[in-house]
């Protein structure tokens, strides 16, 4: 059977590095609006108009699973936002950057040399839990009005408000050193590139975030998304 977007779903996407997750929201909804259009030409009923918002940023740098609501659906944007999400991605030891991930150059450098796979191992005990965390400066968060990347971004110092969230696996996959392989489970609104920062301050070698890709968010696993490219065509074909 057909998609009927007309009546609103999901869509689950592969979000490509380097894209946003606006630029993947505005895409589909031209596509979506085209595709609608061209149905339009054939049934006069059909109304050229749909709402399209996803459920949970993607940093540029970041890959993943990205869900994107459509019609009614966006109703629930909230419901998904607010379930666990589950990440693999790469820490770099040996300096820190401002947006605590590749965006930024580096900072500060520091000697990560005398780092044991223990050390490392350990200090991912004390991350999980609930915890007060700091986001980013580099972040889409309102503060006193203003996203707290705009401020950044203007010279403007702000110290972030921490926010309560929830790691609930944090785990060590791989070590090539400065790199640090890892995966972690954790609530919503945790930044990863926060995650990053405090292990890097923990460790006493400072790092930054290298890499990153969601790989589920509830019950919904990336295996099961299409990538750009994939969504386009078959909305077109519908």
């Amino acid at each position: 059977m057909k998609p009927d977007f007309t009546n609103g779903g999901i869509l689950l996407i592969d979000k490509p590095l380097g894209w946003t997750s606006f630029d993947v929201v505005n895409k589909l909804r031209y596509t979506l609006l085209k595709h609608l259009h061209l149905q339009q030409q054939n049934a006069p009923g059909v109304k050229r108009k749909i709402k399209v918002g996803h459920a949970g940023t993607l940093d540029p740098l970041a890959t993943g699973l990205l869900i994107v609501c459509v019609g009614k659906e966006t109703k629930n944007v909230d419901t998904y936002m607010a379930t666990e999400k589950e990440y693999t991605g790469t820490f770099c030891l040996g300096a820190t950057t401002p947006s605590y991930d590749r965006e930024t150059e580096p900072d500060a450098v520091f000697d990560y040399t005398s780092v044991t796979p223990e050390r490392i191992a350990a200090a991912t005990i004390q991350f999980t839990g609930m915890q007060q965390q700091i986001p980013p400066v580099f972040s889409a968060i309102k503060q006193d009005g203003k996203r707290l990347y705009q401020s950044a971004r203007d010279g403007k110092h702000v110290e972030p408000n921490p926010r309560t969230i929830e790691i609930f696996e944090f785990e060590i996959t791989g070590i090539q050193l400065p790199l640090v392989h890892f995966r972690v489970v954790c609530s919503k609104g945790t930044y990863i590139r926060s995650l990053a920062h405090d292990f890097g301050k923990a460790l006493g070698t400072g790092a930054y975030l290298y890499n990153l890709r969601r790989t589920r968010s509830g019950n919904f696993h990336v295996s099961k998304a299409m990538g750009i490219d994939e969504c386009v065509a078959m909305i077109s074909e519908a």
